[in-house]
């Protein structure tokens, strides 16, 4: 077993049941296509840091997809919210031997192999990572332990959660290091300000 190990969370993609908020700007089937350019970014990504991976999926897990193509292993998100379904991923991660894993979504494409080595590196010298969204929340969180506090109380998909989260730690004595804050497409804002420097969102 891998010591290192990214845990990509992801949906199966279905027109009007991805990117919500960006459909709500930009029509349910430009927000799929989006979200299917973000998948397969964030799958590149992961595949070229060369890290031992397991993709969590919300939804329906279908017969093939980009994920079984590109040889990762995939398994239904289990949980009643985000936080119990994070936690329990961290804690299959720990149980299965891993010492530091890494959790990222598949909303920014800012986030590449250089970011994830970074993450690692720097759960070298810190129990914790987090890699802050621009929107308050982060699109990086690593340990090196499973810690279910940090996924309790928290309003999801809130501009609350990467403060409620760096105050847990911190009421938990953690050390916890901080990377570059980059951008998630949540809305036709984001995308707006993105597409310029990642034309392949501009679909």
């Amino acid at each position: 077993m891998a010591a290192e190990r990214v845990i990509v969370f992801a949906r199966t993609p279905v027109a009007g049941q991805v990117k919500t908020r960006l459909a709500a700007g930009v029509g349910a089937a430009r927000a799929l296509a989006v979200y299917e350019a973000l998948l397969s970014h964030t799958c590149g990504a992961v595949r070229r840091a060369g890290f031992d991976a397991r993709v969590h999926l919300a939804g329906d897990i279908p017969e093939r997809d980009l994920w079984s193509e590109a040889g990762f292993t995939r398994r239904p998100q289990q949980g009643a919210d985000l936080g119990e379904r994070m936690h329990e991923a961290f804690r299959t991660a720990f149980a299965e031997g891993v010492r530091k894993a890494v959790i990222i979504g598949t909303d920014c494409p800012g986030l590449g192999p250089a970011v994830l080595h970074e993450a690692f590196r720097r759960l070298d010298e810190a129990e914790a990572v987090v890699g802050p969204a621009e929107d308050g929340g982060y699109v990086l969180l690593g340990l090196t332990s499973p810690v279910r506090a940090i996924f309790e109380n928290k309003v999801w998909s809130s501009d609350t959660v990467l403060a409620d989260t760096l105050s847990d730690f911190a009421r938990l004595g953690m050390g916890v290091a901080q990377l570059e804050p980059l951008r998630d497409v949540d809305t036709a804002a984001d995308l707006r300000h993105l597409e310029a420097e990642f034309p392949w969102i501009r679909v």
